[in-house]
Parts: C-alpha cells; sequence; structure tokens
C-alpha cells in the first residue's frame, strides 16, 4: 500500500552570515587590494605629490619650514573644512561658513579692542555665538522645510550684513598696546616642535571620529544621511538629530573664528569669504578617503593635506595667484564626482549582497557589477 500524503518540504538552510554587510564575499570583488587603494589611496597621493616637489624644489620644499608653514597655514581651513563635513553627513549642506567666520573673528576683535572685554570670555561669547547661529540653520532647514543651500546662503548673507553693521564698512585695528600677548599665543606658540594650531586640527578631528564613528549619536547621524525616510521609520527624530548637525557645524565656525582672529590681530569683514570654496572642496574629496562614500573626519583632514602639499609647492615653482582659485574650483569637481561615486559604489555592492541567493559563492574578482564596474567593499 503506497503512501499518498504529500510530501514534507525540506527545512530551508539559514543564509549564512560571514556575507552579510560584506558585498560579493568578506573582501569584495577587488581583494584586499583595491580595499586598501580605496581607503588610503588619497594618503598615498599626499606622500607622493611630497615626494615629487621635493625632488623638484630640494632646497625649498623639503624643509622644517615648509611643514611648519603648511600646518600653520591650513590649520583654519582644515578646522572649516571639519565644519562643513558635519551637516554633510546628514545630507545638508551650510553655505554660511564662510559669512559666519567673518562674523566670528570680527566679533572677537570687536569684543576685545573696542568694548574691553577679556579675551577669554569674548572667545566664550563667540564660539557661543556660533552655536546659535547653527541652531538657527538647522531650525530653518529642519522646521521652515527650505533647503538647505537656499536657507544657509540666506543666513550667510544675513550674517554678512551683521558684519558689515558691526565693523562700519572698515576694519578694526587695535591700538599701540595691541593685543594681548596671551590671545595671539593661541595662534603663534609651538608645542613639541610643531604650531599650535595643528594640535587644534587634530585633537577636534579625533573629537569628531570618536563621535560619529564610536558613539550612536554619530551613526545616527549617518543613517539619515544615507536614507532620511528610513531613519523616520525606524524610530530616530532626524530633524532634531540635522539641528544637532548644524549646531556642531556652528560651533566649529566660532572657534575657527576665534584663530582667525588670533592669526590676523585685525578685524576684516571680507576675509571669511575666501575660506568657503576650500573648506567644502576638502570635506568632499574627504569622503573618498579612509571611509570611502561616507564624510568623515580623518579622511578630511587627508584631503586638506593634499590641497595644502599640492598649493604649497605650485606656489614654490611660481605659479600665478589665479591658479588658487582655479586649484580649488578643479578640486570641488574632482571632489563631488568622486564622492558620488563612492556612495554609488557602496550601494550598488549592498544591493548585490542582499539580493545575490544564500548558498551563492562569492564572484571571481574579475566579475562586474550591473553598473558595468567593479563593486566596492562596504565600510
Amino acid at each position: 500500500m503506497t503512501d499518498s500524503s504529500p510530501p514534507r518540504p525540506r527545512p530551508q538552510r539559514p543564509r549564512p552570515l560571514r556575507h552579510l554587510g560584506r558585498p560579493d564575499g568578506p573582501r569584495g570583488p577587488r581583494g584586499p587590494g583595491g580595499h586598501l587603494i580605496g581607503r588610503y589611496g588619497l594618503l598615498a597621493l599626499t606622500a607622493l605629490l611630497f615626494l615629487i616637489f621635493s625632488l623638484a624644489l630640494p632646497r625649498t620644499f623639503p624643509t622644517l619650514d615648509t611643514v611648519d608653514a603648511i600646518l600653520s597655514t591650513q590649520s583654519i581651513p582644515a578646522v572649516l573644512a571639519l565644519a562643513a563635513m558635519v551637516p554633510i553627513v546628514t545630507g545638508r549642506f551650510d553655505l554660511s561658513l564662510g559669512y559666519g567666520l567673518g562674523l566670528a573673528h570680527v566679533m572677537v576683535m570687536q569684543l576685545v579692542v573696542n568694548n574691553g572685554w577679556p579675551w577669554p570670555l569674548a572667545c566664550l561669547a563667540v564660539i557661543s555665538g556660533g552655536a546659535v547661529v547653527g541652531v538657527l540653520n538647522g531650525v530653518i532647514v529642519e522646521f521652515g522645510r527650505i533647503n538647505s543651500f537656499i536657507a544657509t546662503l540666506g543666513t550667510g548673507s544675513m550674517l554678512y550684513a551683521v558684519t558689515g553693521w558691526v565693523t562700519d564698512g572698515g576694519r578694526i585695528v587695535p591700538g599701540p598696546q595691541g593685543l594681548p600677548l596671551a590671545f595671539a599665543d593661541l595662534y603663534d606658540s609651538m608645542f613639541l616642535g610643531l604650531p599650535v594650531p595643528a594640535f587644534y586640527v587634530l585633537g577636534l578631528a579625533v573629537a569628531l571620529w570618536l563621535v560619529l564613528e564610536r558613539l550612536p549619536l554619530g551613526r545616527y547621524l549617518y543613517v539619515i544621511g544615507a536614507n532620511r525616510r528610513a531613519a523616520d521609520l525606524i524610530g530616530i527624530p532626524t530633524r532634531r538629530y540635522s539641528v544637532y548637525a548644524f549646531t556642531a557645524s556652528g560651533l566649529i565656525v566660532g572657534l575657527a573664528g576665534v584663530l582667525l582672529a588670533a592669526q590676523q590681530q585685525i578685524g576684516n569683514p571680507s576675509v571669511g569669504l575666501d575660506y568657503l570654496l576650500p573648506a567644502f572642496a576638502a570635506a568632499l574629496l574627504g569622503s573618498t578617503a579612509i571611509r570611502p562614500g561616507r564624510p568623515n573626519a580623518m579622511g578630511t583632514v587627508v584631503a586638506v593635506a593634499v590641497l595644502a602639499v599640492g598649493l604649497t609647492g605650485i606656489g614654490q615653482m611660481g605659479a600665478g595667484f589665479w591658479t588658487i582659485p582655479l586649484f580649488y574650483g578643479g578640486t570641488l569637481l574632482v571632489a563631488v564626482g568622486l564622492s558620488g561615486y563612492s556612495a554609488r559604489r557602496l550601494r550598488t555592492g549592498a544591493a548585490a549582497a542582499r539580493d545575490s541567493p544564500p548558498d551563492a559563492p562569492p564572484p571571481p574578482p574579475s566579475s562586474p557589477t550591473r553598473e558595468g564596474g567593479a563593486a566596492g567593499t562596504a565600510p
């Protein structure tokens, strides 16, 4: 007598976990070499540029004076680039950075020189004011539902107007007694044989790295930048955390304004705009290094180093003044293109890992993705 009962379904084997979160296997289709190039290629480019300019300019470029000059002059662009990087993590842009920098350093000079405030109190007030401006930007963008480009450009124009009102269109110049020596030492002093501003940049970068990479706050910001709707669905208060990002950006801009005032020792109402393009060029270029495809603090510092070495070498070779905006403009275009490519590569690799059969072996290294390129390794 035959058994007429239907066959029992075979139990489904659970999907192996060894490939989850790592598209196309644990090392990606390009292997460990391509992974290292993606992470540290920009750092290697910095070393290569330094070597090239050292061979081309052996008497002037590979010297301690050049290194000190790079570390000193690029500290404020680096701080401002880190300020620009924080809102970019959430998919927003703060175009008021340059205007805020101009107002911050003018206010330091106004409070110290014209109002007679103690310089520590003036610096604290300006940094706090920068945070307030950041909150204002965040509220306008998130709760006013205005595009971040338009909103921050509008607030930046208002900050520029306030700067002109404070200075009456002129410069704030200290009297014969000059500025307090301790205030000037914020920028001019040395520590362990290196300019002190370099340690400010390093400390700020490490702090942002810890927040973004090791704390839940940073993970929330990255989720918001990757998929805002998904962040809403899983319960992340996207508006509040985006305001946090703008607040941190404004606070860092206030710190940069204090350093700029200590460096210049005069209040120039139009100087801040010169730092806007370098800041965004470094922040966007930095998203292609260390953690490719996502803005990150250490990648931003490496991008600043690349730009600094390139500009210093070009300047020592006798290039004209017009090469500086040309260099930054071209770098910004390249940075935007590379940043978009890195982000698309990560999304394609993640989609390939999600759609692949459970027991499918990883493809060979030469296997192309659906978009015709080699897939990357997820961070």
